[in-house]
């Protein structure tokens, strides 16, 4: 295990349900590795792994809770000061328009994988990513390659 492993697994055994921006479940369809900083992508990586991890039962799924603010992943994000998005208008949005296209709530709670199930079946299966994040820095990254939640 990693050292980002074992901080994402501490992570979640001291929050039993994960703060996770709506936008990033579309990021972490797509996340092959690159990002801000090596410290961010290793720091996206093990979210990524935490929340997929293989063989979990149903029981053990790991709950997601649906912010529009910084979240978990946003901790290794250089553009977060102090729990403070830089960019938080341009990305409230994103957030926005996900909850919008999956017809959920800020604030709502479900297992990881129901949520990733809703990304792709409302916004990446009918083509609807780039009404999304248009004006992404890493659009490019997204658009040449298949969800992983496929």
């Amino acid at each position: 295990m990693t050292e980002t492993q074992n901080n994402c697994d501490n992570l979640y055994k001291n929050n039993p349900v994960i703060p996770l921006r709506p936008h990033h479940g579309m990021c972490l369809a797509f996340f092959e590795g690159k990002g801000y900083s090596s410290a961010f992508t290793s720091h996206m990586q093990g979210v990524l792994d935490l929340l997929t991890e293989e063989g979990r039962s149903q029981e053990a799924e790991i709950p997601v809770r649906l912010t529009i603010g910084t979240d978990v992943i946003c901790t290794a994000c250089p553009h977060n000061g102090n729990g403070i998005c830089a960019a938080d208008a341009k990305v409230s949005g994103y957030d926005r328009k996900v909850l919008e296209l999956c017809g959920l709530t800020p604030g709502e709670t479900m297992p990881f994988s129901k949520f990733a199930f809703r990304v792709q079946s409302e916004i990446l299966s009918p083509g609807k990513r780039k009404s999304v994040c248009a004006g992404c820095q890493w659009e490019e990254l997204c658009e040449h390659q298949k969800s992983r939640w496929a």
